[in-house]
């Protein structure tokens, strides 16, 4: 008997029906599929016909058909209904689109467009630089998103684009109110002129060199628009003269050191060559102080600047709390000390600059009966010392767009101390500081975090120490840890290394033109030790509480802060002055 032929796979009679069902599917919506294509094809010159001739309404409807036609028409479709405002209707159409033809930045353009329409500034940056990753060399989103910048306020952000476009030209430079500066230093001060374009790096060096005059107590920058490729630049700074900018300003800062017996005797601009006198003179009777610093130009450059300055001293000490020695506690320590020195400070451009200097001193203590041993002793040895020191600051990163920066600083000196129980010493600090603006305009809830380290090698007197704690003599600030006992220094740890994290965060109260009140959280962390085993935290402090600034004419800004010493409970009340 002959064998029945058999089918394979492929030409099973089930599989055969599902392969003739398909062809005729094809069958029936190819002819459907074709008359979509030229559907489109015939839509597409209507529409557009009828958008030229601005009729939005109609090219609107031309446009929109089944949710498969082409991204040409939803684009088309998206421009009529953005054109009568129709921007929810615009924005479904544009994303249509865009997941159409993901490649094609137009759609995100017009998206950034409808959101700035719609005062979203945040969605709309955020778009533009989207449009900008498929297509960086478009000048339209560039300068679209460099206006948006300028918008808000943020001129170093709009200069990062702006500047690829060979913009924003410079037609005029002014200033208001006019300076009594000296024209010669005015001009070596600022960076960019007319008819130039006025880049990042220019204005950023032009900060700089205005900030080391040290005559201004506030700068900022405006660009007012004359056409779309000119601009005219106005600088608005505000000058100090003898006692200050106005004769209010040089009284409260005379006297604003008066809650805490101190004075601030000081003359600005002297001969309208930036040549500063400034001044200190302190009468409390635990804490006095005498310092002066002059300081100008080298060679009539802003970017180089000379100080000389005198510091005498005469306080009394009370260790007890931070001394560890064997013998009486030391509650009644004087220390006597003069110093003279020189420093060059020099402004290399906006992100770097360096300083260097020397300093000659002598110090003396007394009442140190309680002494016992000899490492003892040196801490509180009476001598003179010669040192020198070469620091560099220098911005790390500068995000204008995130409104951010990461500045850095590192300090090294080295000297001698002339008397035999000591010698030559050295020491090494280094510091992060990062800045951040959350807020895409204006300074409301500024961040601000630091970390400080430092070490000294070799002996050292007590006057030479690191201090962690609140007090107008030190900058190493933990705010739960006072610096002084019944007005006394010595009350905050004490040693020749340590470690400093500082964090706070500024909220906006209240401004006008007089002043500005802020107040916020902060949190300091740190750590300071000795090898010797005298001085020292023993442990890690952690310190929390609340800080109000209130910001003075433009220039003086009065510290209140309240600081919980986390680990011993103690509180600190505190209020000063900076300046």
């Amino acid at each position: 008997m002959a064998a029945k032929p058999k089918l394979d796979a492929a030409g099973s009679p089930r599989k055969a029906c599902v392969i003739l069902s398909l062809v005729a599917a094809l069958a029936v919506g190819l002819p459907a599929f074709a008359q979509d294509i030229a559907s489109d094809q015939a839509r597409l010159p209507a529409a557009q016909s009828a958008f030229d001739a601005g009729h939005w309404e109609e090219a609107a409807k031309l446009a929109r058909g089944s949710v498969d036609q082409s991204p040409e028409l939803d684009f088309l479709a998206g421009l009529a209904l953005a054109r009568l405002e129709k921007w929810d209707e615009a924005k479904l159409a544009f994303d249509a689109g865009f997941r159409k033809a993901p490649g094609d930045s137009r759609f995100l353009v017009e998206l950034a467009g409808i959101a700035y329409k719609q005062k979203d500034f945040r969605t709309a940056k955020k778009i533009l630089h989207a449009a900008l990753t498929l297509n960086p060399r478009d000048p339209y989103s560039r300068e679209f998103l460099a206006t948006i910048y300028f918008l808000e306020g943020n001129l170093e952000a709009a200069l990062q684009h702006w500047n690829l476009l060979d913009k924003p030209r410079l037609r005029s430079v002014a200033y208001a109110p006019s300076l009594r500066l000296k024209e010669s230093l005015r001009d070596r001060a600022v960076a960019f002129n007319a008819p130039q374009v006025l880049t990042a790096y220019a204005l950023l060096t032009t900060q700089a060199r205005l900030d080391n005059l040290g005559v201004f107590s506030s700068q900022r920058i405006e660009l007012s628009p004359i056409d779309s490729e000119n601009y005219d630049a106005t600088l608005h700074l505000a000058e100090r003269n003898g006692w200050g900018d106005s004769k209010v300003e040089g009284i409260v800062s005379l006297f604003s050191g008066l809650p805490y017996s101190t004075v601030y005797p000081e003359f600005y601009n002297l001969g309208r060559d930036a040549v500063n006198l400034t001044s200190l003179a302190r009468w409390d009777s635990e804490k006095r102080r005498i310092s002066l610093s002059l300081s100008m130009p080298i060679y009539g450059d802003p970017g180089l600047r000379l100080r000389f300055y005198a510091d005498a001293r005469n306080e009394n000490w009370n260790l007890s709390q931070t001394f560890l020695g064997a013998g009486a506690p030391l509650t009644d320590l004087n220390m006597r000390r003069a110093a003279a020195g020189v420093e060059v400070h020099a402004v290399m451009n906006g992100r770097t600059s360096w300083s260097a200097g020397a300093e000659i001193a002598n110090r003396n203590f007394r009442n140190l009966s309680g002494l016992t041993l000899p490492a003892e002793h040196t801490f509180f040895t009476s001598a003179n010392s010669v040192a020198g020191w070469l620091g560099i600051q220098q911005t790390l990163l500068f995000a204008p767009e995130r409104r951010f920066t990461l500045d850095s600083s590192a300090e090294a000196k080295a000297g001698r101390e002339f008397a035999d129980s000591l010698g030559p010493f050295a020491t090494l600090r280094g510091s992060l500081r990062a800045d951040w603006l959350p807020r895409a305009k204006g300074d409301d809830y500024e961040t601000e975090a630091q970390i400080r380290a430092g070490a000294i090698a070799g002996k050292a007197t007590l006057d030479e120490l690191f201090e962690l704690g609140i007090e107008r003599d030190n900058d190493l600030w933990l705010r739960g840890h006072a610096g002084t006992l019944d007005g006394r220094k010595g009350a905050a740890p004490l040693g020749r290394r340590f470690f400093l994290a500082n964090w706070e965060i500024d909220k906006n109260l209240y401004q006008n033109g007089f002043f500005t009140v802020k107040l916020g959280p902060f949190l300091d962390s740190g750590a300071v030790a000795d090898s010797s085993g005298l001085f020292g935290s023993q442990r890690w402090q952690w310190d929390a509480g609340a800080q109000c600034k209130v910001r003075l004419l433009g220039s003086l800004t009065v510290v209140l802060s309240y600081g919980r010493d986390l680990r011993g409970g103690r509180n600190v009340f505190y209020g000063t002055v900076l300046r």
